[in-house]
């Protein structure tokens, strides 16, 4: 079974573009929507994602919704503890998709890291 786990030098959920994220007022409080705004870029990326090293520069204080925690899950996306797992697979895996390509190289890195069957 997979287990999701985040790869280093990654970042592909760093990219905050609202309009590849519709629904954000759906799972995001007013306030929580206005900080996420704040941390988007001119370019889509967030604002504390250095893009060089793909590494977060807050990643220590950065908000809730960055977090993947299955009380986050849960109160974000009503998400069980119990499916958070498969939840964000399918998230990583989205966001890996859009940014890299379905075959890159951090798809791949990700698929050998949760330990997935999945053939690529």
């Amino acid at each position: 079974m997979a287990r999701w786990q985040c790869i280093q030098n990654c970042g592909a959920c760093c990219h905050l573009d609202p309009a590849d994220r519709p629904d954000l007022a759906e799972y995001l409080t007013p306030l929580q929507l206005e900080q996420y705004l704040s941390m988007v870029g001119i370019d889509g990326w967030c604002i504390n994602f250095d893009q060089g090293t793909r590494t977060c520069q807050i990643y220590d204080d950065r908000p809730r919704f960055c977090r993947v925690e299955p009380e986050v899950f849960q109160e974000m996306f009503g998400i069980d503890p119990e499916q958070m797992n498969d939840f964000a697979i399918d998230c990583c895996r989205e966001q890996i998709d859009d940014r890299y390509g379905q075959y890159s190289l951090e798809e791949i890195r990700f698929e050998q890291a949760i330990g997935s069957s999945c053939i690529l």
